[in-house]
């Protein structure tokens, strides 16, 4: 049976289970006497080693297979839960990543885990594990799997006996797959095929030296098959094994390759779903289907060429001012408006997908550190498109890693500051507007307004005159400088000068921004701000002389016209008074150098536009009105233009270029 079809599935698949294993265990820890957190777990692992088996890859059934006897263990109470005992089924589930990576990377999903499936064994036999030991001698596989030595249990009940056959053929053997298959017809006249290794698909594609076992079941006398077998020509010798019911595996059966044939642990997998019947039935409630992101990216880019006909229909139908063609025109933008929205719908997805690797994250460094910590997640099903979700994890690792080693303390330091042991880190999501904020608090330390400042000046990050007028909100913000670190040492955690600055590049790059407010000795807040969607944006349309600039609406607080009496001058730069704060003025055509620039005049229409607490004024001559448009790049050749964070196609045909009020605001 060709399984190729499948992989993409069993992939997705194995990914999800994973994910829950994750999950439960963190749940087991905290809950040890839970045992339904243990059946889910077993679960969740059944089916991932039947899977697997199915599939082909080996290493990951054996593994699965080890993992679910000591969770058995664990459900029948024989074993107790304990840090350790997690540690090694931790590690395990790091070895089944890997494993489903390499397989999703075209690999064949091998990897060596002896080490790893000893230290289950040692744990199922009521161990200690020993690392030590189980890197020093990996033992040897088992050959069967749980199902195999049933249906061989069985057979030996009811009086049958089970050999293990080696055949060698001759060196000079031309047709190795033939000699194969009349070995396999001499056993199968008086007896029956259980196993063979390798797998029979290898066998017939002579995908193998000179030697291969079969494991057969047979009420006939072990010299009546030798002699069979010895019949058939260019076979060199027949040694066969009788298996024994009892006992540990014979070395026959230690030397056999742990290839485990598909159908028997299809069953098995089979038989794992079938333990699970409510979780089946809420599966098939919610219809689904996988669908290729490439094929939404195609739909996305089709759906923006949409926009841009829209727009010129838009405009073709004010020109002629033809009623029908008014109401036509207007009843298609209705209806490519709904579609919009359900396209920009399928590419959401929940910050969960983000958010799911942090718990085990949190887990491992509090361990390494030494500290009490309890990550708690509220929002996850908030939604973002998918773009975002793809560049938003790393910025995320690294300030859930600034909050466990900078804010959160040592479990004594807490004590004695009054504080209970177990520091808290919270990672919030919701929705705003037209946004998404993304929120890490904790309740450490806080950030030492002093250390900072003096950090800044022996960097040369702020001058000590600047110092002073400083506010702590931007005293706050100085952490986020290019090489800035207060660690007082480099360690693997945090503290190599690099991190924040690059969480705020990356954010701002996705059009979002990065703040920060703390407490001394409370703990500090970190808000990120993100846009729902990058591809399709509302925008502003202004006019500077002849050419049409898009200001993003995301950044507009609001326009207003100023008149050439109400702007000063302060430190050699124009200025505007606006609700009582001093705002400083950029007029466009100067920085865009628009050819053809006129005088001012009397009015100058601004508009006010804002990057985390910073404002500018933005002068342009007029105001031509909001739409909705197709962000493009402007590509790798001019994608370090000043200002200018893409352009779009408006509906007359003409490009406007989207103005990237950060760097105009910075």
């Amino acid at each position: 049976m060709d399984m190729s079809q499948y992989l993409d599935l069993f992939i997705d698949e194995s990914k999800e289970h994973l994910q829950t294993i994750n999950e439960r265990l963190l749940e087991l820890e905290k809950t040890p006497e839970d045992m339904s957190v243990v059946n889910d777990i077993f679960r969740s692992a059944h089916t991932l080693k039947g899977m697997s088996a199915t599939m082909g890859f080996e290493d990951l059934a054996n593994l699965t297979h080890q993992m679910e006897n000591v969770l058995d263990g664990i459900r029948n109470r024989r074993l107790s839960v304990t840090p350790e005992l997690l540690d090694v089924i931790f590690e395990a589930v790091d070895h089944l990543e890997t494993m489903i990576s390499s397989i999703a990377a075209g690999g064949d999903g091998t990897c060596d885990v002896r080490g790893t499936i000893e230290l289950l064994k040692q744990i199922e036999q009521g161990e200690m594990p020993n690392k030590q030991a189980a890197r020093e001698e990996p033992p040897l596989e088992h050959a069967y799997g749980e199902f195999e030595y049933h249906v061989l249990e069985q057979a030996m009940e009811q009086g049958f006996s089970v050999y293990e056959i080696l055949v060698r053929l001759r060196d000079d053997c031309l047709l190795k797959a033939a000699r194969v298959y009349m070995v396999f017809e001499q056993l199968n006249e008086v007896g029956e095929i259980v196993k063979a290794t390798p797998p029979v698909e290898m066998l017939e594609e002579e995908q193998f030296d000179r030697e291969f076992l079969v494991t057969v079941v047979s009420k006939a006398p072990a010299d009546e098959l030798q002699k069979r077998l010895m019949s058939i020509s260019e076979i060199d010798d027949v040694k066969v094994s009788r298996l024994s019911s009892d006992g540990p595996p014979s070395e026959s059966e230690k030397a056999a390759a742990s290839q485990q044939p598909a159908a028997m642990e299809q069953a098995a997998a089979v038989q794992a779903e079938a333990e699970a019947p409510e979780k089946q039935t809420v599966k098939q409630a919610t219809k689904t289907i996988r669908v290729n992101i490439e094929r939404l990216d195609r739909l996305m880019n089709l759906f923006e060429e949409l926009v841009v006909d829209r727009g010129r229909l838009e405009q073709i139908s004010r020109e002629l001012n033809h009623a029908e063609l008014t109401e036509t025109v207007e009843r298609m933008s209705r209806i490519s408006s709904d579609l919009q929205t359900i396209i920009l719908n399928m590419r959401m997805v929940p910050v969960e997908t983000v958010f799911n690797r942090f718990p085990r994250m949190v887990r491992q460094l509090a361990r390494e550190l030494g500290k009490k910590v309890r990550l708690d997640i509220i929002g996850a099903d908030t939604e973002l498109d998918r773009t975002v979700i793809d560049e938003i994890g790393d910025p995320l690792v690294h300030l859930i890693r600034n909050a466990l080693d900078h804010g959160i303390e040592a479990p004594d330091v807490r004590a004695g500051r009054g504080k209970p042991e177990e520091g808290i880190i919270q990672l919030r999501a919701y929705h705003s507007g037209n946004h998404v904020f993304i929120e890490i608090e904790d309740d450490g330390a806080g950030i030492s307004r002093e250390k900072v400042l003096q950090k800044a000046k022996s960097r040369g990050i702020v001058s000590p005159q600047a110092a002073e007028h400083l506010n702590d909100q931007q005293i706050y913000e100085l952490i986020f400088a290019p090489g800035f670190s207060t660690a007082e040492k480099v360690s693997d955690i945090s503290g190599r000068g690099v991190g924040l600055d690059v969480v705020k590049s990356t954010i701002e790059s996705l059009g979002g921004t990065v703040s920060v407010d703390s407490q001394p000795g409370k703990g500090s807040l970190f808000s990120i701000q993100l846009p729902l969607t990058l591809s399709i944006i509302s925008v502003l349309l202004v006019q500077i002389v002849e050419e049409t600039y898009a200001i993003p609406l995301s950044s507009i607080i609001e326009t207003a016209l100023v008149k050439k009496e109400e702007i000063f001058s302060a430190h050699n730069q124009p200025v505007i008074d606006f609700r009582g704060k001093i705002v400083p003025l950029v007029r466009l055509k100067d920085v865009f150098a628009v050819p053809g620039a006129a005088d001012d005049g009397d009015v100058m229409a601004v508009v006010i536009v804002r990057k985390g607490e910073k404002l500018a004024a933005l002068a342009v001559d007029s105001f031509i009105g909001q739409q909705e448009v197709v962000l493009k790049s402007l590509g790798n050749y001019l994608s370090s233009v000043f200002a200018i964070s893409g352009a779009t196609i408006l509906g007359d045909g003409r490009v406007a270029l989207i103005i990237d009020c950060n760097a105009l605001v910075k």
